[in-house]
């Protein structure tokens, strides 16, 4: 975990505030490296807080383990309740489930959003990973209430908070969000490979006059030939959009695990040279909308 990542007592938040947190922000698999503490070696983790209490969490990689310690933490004996939106299945996005210990617990309630792969269910597709012979237990001894939801490109309306979402083009599929509240938009779109004609589309449709736009960074332009079909970006594609789609904020997200804290600063040195305002995703920041 990065360093300064832990959770800070939160100012009294505004009722149009719409506050995210980065939990974990690593691509592909942990990196848990010296030379990757500034920016962090959890994978895809997300917290989203807006006048309500409850949190809505995007994807569970490893951070989702910290994040559920901060939360038993902040909730003590009182239920925890939470709406968690996942992206898609692959091992990066989904890994920290298993360690997520408010799953665990009776009185607590949590709603997984998720498309439906290939004919099986949300539930179905999370249980997976922790079948014999991957992991010791299985999901049934997660004694919290637990629904799943099958999603697809739809709009979701819940206090006062909308979330729409758009395929992206990415192996097996993936979900992009573009969340608004209070007049403030956030988008999430983490695992997009440019060059397909609909991926781009609902990219920028995403994008469309966002406040914050989070979007995968993983590879370099130049390795963009060598990785075709691995279904990540660059920071080039992610400047691109941002100027045309009249992105207020643009953070680079999904760092590769080969680069450590220096070479992430190289990418965002060069973004900057091309776009106003832009930073690299670390774990423990936090950005109010």
């Amino acid at each position: 975990m990065a360093a300064g990542s832990s959770r800070k007592p939160e100012k009294k938040r505004k009722q149009s505030d719409l506050r995210v947190r980065f939990w974990g922000v690593r691509g592909s698999t942990p990196t848990p490296y010296l030379g990757n503490l500034r920016y962090g070696g959890n994978t895809p983790c997300l917290e989203l807080r807006w006048a309500q209490a409850e949190p809505l969490i995007l994807d569970c990689g490893t951070g989702f383990r910290e994040l559920g310690k901060a939360l038993e933490k902040e909730f003590g004996q009182k239920r925890i309740r939470a709406r968690i939106f996942l992206t898609h299945y692959h091992w990066d996005h989904i890994q920290g489930i298993p360690f997520f210990t408010p799953l665990y617990r009776e009185q607590n309630q949590f709603v997984f959003h998720g498309f439906p792969f290939r004919g099986e269910s949300v539930e179905a597709a999370l249980e997976g990973q922790m079948v014999n012979p991957y992991f010791p237990v299985n999901m049934s001894t997660m004694r919290a209430q637990r629904r799943f939801l099958g999603i697809n490109e739809e709009r979701v309306v819940f206090d006062d908070l909308a979330i729409s979402s758009r395929w992206l083009h990415h192996p097996q599929g993936c979900l992009g969000y573009r969340i608004e509240y209070g007049g403030k938009v956030l988008v999430y779109a983490t695992d997009n490979e440019p060059g397909d004609r609909q991926g781009d589309e609902s990219v920028r449709r995403l994008a469309e006059g966002a406040d914050v736009f989070i979007y995968d960074a993983q590879f370099l332009p130049e390795q963009m030939e060598e990785k075709r079909t691995w279904g990540h970006s660059h920071w080039k594609e992610g400047v691109g959009i941002a100027k045309e789609c009249g992105v207020k904020k643009l953070v680079l997200f999904h760092h590769d695990p080969d680069r450590d804290d220096e070479s992430v600063d190289k990418i965002l040195q060069c973004a900057r040279d091309h776009f106003d305002d832009v930073v690299a995703a670390k774990e423990g920041l936090a950005l109010t909308l």
